[in-house]
């Protein structure tokens, strides 16, 4: 009988047992391993997307009556025009975060990115799913990264 240890587990971890340093992975995507440009942290997500929600949770309140539909409507609508033309939202700009393409030397994410990365960042799930680089399926998608400011 075959057992847990000859297939591995996701709970595991890479094949290389998380081996792999900061330096490794920011090396390997490109990216500074600190400071601005490198690779935004949970912390700094998690305040960035909680000031966004509270922006969109006002407005909602204000002009909806707390609709929860136009509380989601509110978050993506701010949320794609200030990524796809500006990087960053309102809550990025707080947290001092930015959301960048992944090709360098191009700093415009783009409507076409912004509204896919959006969109996936509403589902929630691609949000929430993460890859070994620390990134996000909606930012896989979009071919994002959220870096330091």
């Amino acid at each position: 009988m075959a057992s847990r240890k000859q297939f591995g587990s996701w709970l595991d971890g890479t094949p290389e047992g998380n081996s792999e340093t900061s330096a490794q992975r920011a090396d390997r995507l490109g990216l500074p391993e600190s400071g601005p440009g490198s690779q935004a942290g949970l912390g700094r997500r998690l305040v960035g997307l909680s000031v966004d929600w509270l922006a969109a949770s006002v407005v909602s309140w204000l002009l909806f009556d707390y609709n929860s539909m136009a509380t989601l409507a509110v978050f993506a609508l701010q949320h794609f025009l200030f990524v796809s033309s500006l990087g960053y939202s309102i809550g990025h700009f707080v947290a001092g975060l930015r959301v960048r393409p992944e090709e360098s030397g191009n700093s415009f994410v783009g409507f076409v990115r912004g509204f896919l990365r959006t969109a996936l960042l509403c589902l929630v799930v691609p949000a929430v799913v993460w890859d070994g680089d620390g990134r996000g399926l909606h930012d896989k998608a979009a071919r994002t990264y959220i870096v330091r400011r």
